[in-house]
């Protein structure tokens, strides 16, 4: 179900006009009605105020695969509600902004979103604090981050499994076992190559 349907659903299921759905989310009705004719998408602050306003988690509005039956067993908005899961394999952050396609977000358990404020264009970055239990993820992942040739601008996403760290580009994977200097440091030579900074390169493990 697209996130229009949804939002469209959910509030007519909160008995919500979109007159009352504009002044909660402090935008005007035509707005509401673009974003339920799949016109226009809500802005991440928006996202935020929607999720609070029907109760629900993030994983909810953003996958594409969740059905409002399944809504109304969330009961803790922002943390992953989704029981019975696999043991997750992977743990990390990524920036939303770094990818082209938001479908890898079907490969993530979200369970925390913050924004950042950059100090430029865009204002915010969307961080989405996530797990996955899916093994291939790494490959996945690397093929939707964001990488420029040109520029030599690569965005990379950090996660962990277990005691080995992955730092992972467009197409192309790093991974160190976490206390192992040599390995480490051959990392981050590689994403000095790739245009990162050594502050960049502060994640944690």
């Amino acid at each position: 179900m697209k996130l229009s349907e949804k939002i469209m659903l959910l509030r007519k299921e909160k008995g919500m006009t979109q007159e009352e759905l504009a002044s909660i989310c402090n935008v005007s009705r035509q707005s509401i009605s673009k974003w339920e004719a799949d016109i226009a998408l809500p802005e991440t602050e928006k996202l935020l105020i929607l999720g609070e306003a029907f109760q629900v988690s993030m994983d909810i509005l953003l996958k594409d695969e969740l059905t409002l039956n399944e809504v109304r067993e969330v009961h803790i908005c922002g943390n992953n509600a989704i029981q019975k899961k696999k043991q997750e394999l992977y743990e990390g952050v990524l920036i939303k902004e770094s990818i082209v396609d938001d479908s890898i977000i079907d490969c993530l358990n979200i369970h925390k979103i913050e924004l950042w404020n950059t100090g430029g264009k865009p204002k915010y970055w969307t961080i989405l604090f996530f797990t996955s239990d899916r093994r291939d993820f790494p490959e996945q992942i690397s093929k939707v981050m964001l990488s420029n040739p040109d520029t030599n601008e690569n965005w990379f996403v950090d996660f962990k499994a277990d005691n080995k760290k992955y730092i992972v580009f467009k197409d192309r994977i790093l991974k160190y076992q976490i206390g192992n200097r040599t390995e480490k440091e051959y990392v981050c030579n590689e994403c000095r190559k790739l245009g990162i900074s050594n502050e960049q390169m502060n994640w944690s493990e």
